[in-house]
């Protein structure tokens, strides 16, 4: 009984993500051209990912204090227009300093 659970779980997420692809595509025939919603559709991808990623990386470390110093040199690398592997490998330079540092003054 269990596995034909799991079974309709997984039809019912295919349907709907199935779904949710489509129905734009039936339902927008025409090309887009307000100003205005092509403007938010440009940004949707971006405001998505910051919304899955910003609260990942307060929970992604030890402590709050090396995720947020890792957020602030990831911001201002990003600023500056550095690929982002450079921001990445920054990031992750500045969390393990300040773990290092955190755990030497706590232990």
């Amino acid at each position: 009984m269990t596995d034909f659970k799991i079974l309709i779980y997984i039809l019912v997420m295919a349907a709907v993500t199935y779904l949710i692809r489509v129905t734009p595509m039936v339902l927008l025939r025409k090309k887009i051209t307000n100003r205005f919603i092509c403007s938010f559709l440009y940004y949707v991808p971006y405001v998505t990912l910051a919304a899955m990623t910003v609260p990942a990386i307060f929970v992604a470390t030890n402590s709050v204090i090396s995720a947020a110093g890792a957020f602030v040199v990831a911001i201002i690398l990003a600023f500056f227009g550095k690929s982002l592997m450079t921001v990445a490998v920054f990031s992750c330079i500045t969390v393990f300093a300040a773990e290092a540092i955190i755990s030497f003054l706590y232990n």
